[in-house]
């Protein structure tokens, strides 16, 4: 389990794709967490419309432009646990919707394990109850996939929804009139207090059954880390994050 700042994250997972379509590491199963707290956006948002800035700024919060698509997702460096699942067509299906399918049945049954009954909503939501309490996002190049996503085990939902500015059509779309009333996580669920030791170990047996594989912990590789080093000034590049 590991983690850091925004910008090393998103870095640090375009690397592992990128390596992967190289041939020069094996798929993985990433599980880490963002420290400090932060924002990140899909690739293809504006940010002024998926962030609430100036609450942002006042928090201290970072906001960072994701290599995904996707909407704005709150990661809570105490609430939530975000994964990154990077492998190739052939391990997972070539259509895009079925390879979400299999990779969030990764998360449906990590919630299963913790003892809740979850279910994938296409294209890229986990639902407990009608409320969201997991969204991924997905890169392809060549025939190499990334797909990262989150699991909100104990997110404070106030912050999340005063820094995300949700579409009122998408939320209508939902029956719901505000953010609060469409999240949950795994602690409002359960009605307890979950540890983030809790869903990391449901976490890895939840994917390891998803994707039919017995994980072997490991560290990024040294090229991995340098190739990351490299594109982490990509992440920290106001342009970037604010390029829509």
């Amino acid at each position: 389990m590991n983690g850091g700042p925004a910008d090393w994250n998103m870095a640090v997972d375009e690397a592992m794709m990128e390596l992967r379509r190289q041939g020069k590491v094996p798929s993985t199963l990433r599980l880490y967490v963002f420290r400090p707290s932060a924002v990140t956006i899909g690739y293809f948002q504006k940010i002024s419309e998926a962030v609430d800035l100036e609450y942002a700024e006042a928090k201290g919060i970072p906001v960072v432009r994701r290599p995904t698509g996707g909407g704005s997702v709150y990661h809570d460096e105490n609430g939530e646990v975000t994964y990154s699942v990077v492998t190739i067509v052939g391990e997972v299906p070539a259509d895009i919707e079925e390879s979400y399918r299999v990779i969030c049945a990764g998360i449906v049954y990590a919630l299963e394990e913790l003892g809740l009954e979850a279910e994938f909503v296409p294209v890229n939501d986990v639902i407990v109850r009608g409320r969201k309490i997991s969204g991924s996002a997905q890169l392809r190049r060549g025939h190499a996939v990334l797909q990262h996503g989150t699991l909100m085990y104990a997110t404070d939902l106030e912050t999340l929804a005063r820094v995300l500015k949700a579409p009122k059509e998408k939320l209508a779309s939902k029956g719901v009139r505000s953010i609060l009333e469409r999240v949950t996580t795994v602690s409002r669920e359960l009605g307890r207090r979950v540890t983030r030791e809790e869903v990391v170990d449901a976490m890895v047996k939840g994917f390891s059954r998803a994707l039919g594989v017995d994980f072997v912990e490991g560290e990024l590789t040294r090229e991995e880390l340098e190739l990351a080093e490299k594109l982490r000034e990509k992440y920290r590049n106001r342009e970037w994050t604010f390029r829509r």
